[in-house]
């Protein structure tokens, strides 16, 4: 099994021993990018409404250790958060 597949289904930022998703949270799933595949949390995150854009911890990104993928809603789905690209 290789990473990408290991994450499939889990949630970002989750603990390692309960990786998966919970009852009466609300997701948005990751496109594309190292985070690929993995639900984010948006459980009252954001007030109500949708934000721009997030950038989220990851060492498996372009920059590695302290880098960050940077996601978007994807207009037409809110539900999926579209990859952007890399940050420092």
């Amino acid at each position: 099994m290789d990473d990408a597949e290991f994450m499939r289904g889990r949630v970002y930022g989750a603990e390692h021993a309960d990786p998966g998703p919970r009852a009466g949270h609300e997701y948005a799933q990751l496109v594309g990018g190292p985070l690929d595949g993995l639900l984010l949390d948006v459980t009252g995150t954001f007030g109500g409404g949708v934000p721009e854009g997030v950038a989220l911890a990851t060492e498996i990104g372009r920059y590695g250790a302290g880098g960050r993928a940077v996601y978007a809603p994807r207009p037409a789905d809110g539900r999926r958060f579209d990859w952007q690209g890399d940050i420092p």
